[in-house]
């Protein structure tokens, strides 16, 4: 009898706790509010990772900015650095600022060479943020830089017009023809010109134009020719020759200017004084252009335009490069800007730059 009343109320027992929900621990609340799922409408409280649900990307904050600081304008000649989502660069996810309270957060601050002080004091006081990447800039030739103390192993990125810097930007550069339309040879009333203010007696390029203008006439323009002509008349003036001399003020390593690209985009044949046909050949093709080097003298050079001058089907040998390829110039510091951003953007690894002196200045 007592066993049938113990196991009575055993059952009860558990029965009571089967129809009692308070009395699970486990059981989920009756107040929706407090569900771990629901996002917060907070939206400061948000994690920054996007959803792995392609369905609900749009609900997904945007990813981290990648943040540029412009320590030093180049010259220090401000301009406008919010135009990276541009259709002509087509750069998402940056963000530039010369706001220098935004030290701390930036992931890459820019130093525009010619504007470091020799004694460093314009530099930043604070230490570099373990993440922050530092960027010389510098697209003056070694000979028209000063060498600065402190700078050998200051920095973590180059950003300059060689082929071996970390981001390399040149004047211009030859892209894919979009299309297959011929290009139409612009009629010539010159044969050869130049355009130069910077006029230093010993240069190479001076000596030999020098040498050059004793067998062949050549029209100059510029300041050193006492015909200066606005900045925007340029192109006019190269677009009339059949021929410009693109000789650079200083020969260096990968060194080459607007002044060769600018007559190759109007239809211009350049003839170069730089660096060597091998290094020129590494960024445009070699019938594009005329190198002094192919010559003994100017003389035989100056003979070798005139046959050109000449003979039509020779001289349209030097836009065959026309049928494959177009000129893209570079002509914007914000541009520059940019692709560097562009850069740091997918370039997370650890890099230094151990020696910039060995590196630049041999």
């Amino acid at each position: 009898m007592v066993c049938f009343l113990t196991g009575l109320v055993a059952g009860c027992v558990l029965m009571f706790l089967i129809h009692n929900p308070t009395m699970e621990h486990e059981a989920p609340s009756p107040n929706p509010t407090v569900k771990s799922e629901v996002p917060s409408p907070n939206p400061t409280v948000k994690h920054e990772s996007p959803s792995p649900n392609p369905t609900v990307k749009h609900e997904a904050p945007s990813p981290k900015q990648t943040l540029i600081l412009m320590w030093l304008w180049p010259f220090g000649v401000k301009f406008d650095i919010d135009s990276c989502r541009s259709t002509r660069f087509d750069i998402d996810g940056c963000k530039l600022t010369d706001d220098r309270k935004m030290y701390n957060n930036a992931d890459a601050v820019l130093f525009h060479h010619r504007e470091i002080r020799s004694d460093l004091s314009n530099m930043p006081p604070s230490q570099r943020p373990p993440f922050q990447k530092w960027v010389w800039m510098n697209f003056e030739p070694p000979s028209n830089s000063p060498k600065i103390p402190g700078l050998r192993n200051l920095f973590n990125l180059t950003l300059n017009y060689r082929l071996d810097a970390d981001i390399t930007l040149l004047s211009g550069k030859f892209i894919p023809k979009k299309g297959n339309s011929s290009f139409p040879i612009p009629n010539k009333s010159k044969l050869v010109c130049w355009v130069v203010s910077n006029w230093k007696k010993g240069l190479q390029r001076v000596t030999y134009y020098e040498e050059l203008i004793k067998h062949i006439h050549v029209d100059g323009f510029g300041h050193s020719f006492n015909k200066p002509i606005p900045s925007q008349g340029h192109l006019g003036v190269i677009k009339q020759c059949k021929f410009y001399l693109s000789f650079e003020n200083s020969i260096h390593k990968d060194y080459m200017t607007e002044k060769l690209f600018n007559p190759l985009s109007v239809g211009t044949v350049p003839v170069v004084l730089g660096t060597s046909r091998q290094n020129y050949e590494n960024f445009l093709p070699g019938d594009a252009f005329i190198h002094v080097d192919d010559f003994p003298s100017p003389k035989e050079l100056a003979e070798h335009i005139r046959f050109l001058d000449k003979n039509e089907d020779a001289y349209r040998q030097y836009f065959n490069w026309h049928k494959h390829y177009e000129v893209q110039k570079f002509s914007s510091w914000a541009e520059h800007v940019c692709f560097t951003c562009d850069y740091i953007r997918k370039h997370k690894e650890y890099k230094v730059i151990n020696d910039l002196d060995k590196w630049y200045w041999g």
